[in-house]
């Protein structure tokens, strides 16, 4: 990760508001939640809340990572969405661009994560201790030596998707953390929460969200 955090500035692009939820594309290199430092206090939490006080953070998303983002508008819907995506009653839909050419058309990667301790925030594969990490993941197209794909987590492991993606050989591009030499030398983190898929807290019903990728 870069030393200094320079976050875009870009206007807050709201995707949905209702009574019980407001959803945003999250831009690359903003993060989501403040971090440590008053040079690490603007995120897209405090600039929800500055258009709407009341919101409440319900999920995270990496600061380089861009997409759908969903806050509470009340304690009530935050609790009831939370406990969608610890019970993993979520969808989650994103678009990566990964370096090399995969050849296979459609694939899961099946294995179990933890925090790598000594090079914190970075996580690794482990088979004894690690927590249980499944992603679905499929071809889209090749874009020269790279190419694109949708994956779809079933879980919500902290890197998970840069991790099975480097574990498959072909890391996510622009990846400061596990992406190397011309697979990191590119503008920004190619991973993009496109579509997200919840109930909502009053009813029920159905709803998906999506913003597409600006990649």
């Amino acid at each position: 990760m870069s030393e200094t955090y320079d976050p875009p500035n870009t206007p807050l692009d709201v995707l949905h508001e209702d009574a019980q939820l407001i959803v945003v594309n999250k831009p690359s290199g903003l993060l989501s939640v403040p971090g440590r430092g008053a040079h690490l206090a603007d995120c897209l939490l405090t600039r929800v809340q500055a258009a709407f006080p009341q919101a409440l953070l319900v999920h995270r998303l990496d600061r380089d990572t861009s997409g759908v983002m969903v806050f509470a508008q009340s304690p009530h819907a935050q609790r009831h969405l939370s406990m969608q995506f610890e019970k993993r009653q979520t969808r989650k839909a994103y678009v990566a661009r990964v370096w090399g050419r995969v050849e296979q058309k459609t694939g899961t990667v099946d294995l179990p994560l933890i925090v790598d301790w000594p090079n914190r925030p970075l996580q690794m594969v482990c088979h004894e201790t690690g927590k249980s990490a499944v992603t679905d993941w499929r071809f889209v197209k090749f874009e020269g030596e790279t190419t694109r794909v949708r994956l779809f987590p079933k879980t919500g492991r902290s890197h998970q998707l840069r991790v099975h993606m480097l574990a498959l050989g072909h890391p996510i591009l622009g990846d400061p953390f596990y992406a190397e030499g011309e697979a990191r030398d590119f503008p920004r983190l190619m991973l993009h929460s496109e579509e997200l898929r919840l109930k909502s807290p009053e009813g029920g019903v159905s709803m998906k969200f999506r913003a597409p990728a600006d990649f």
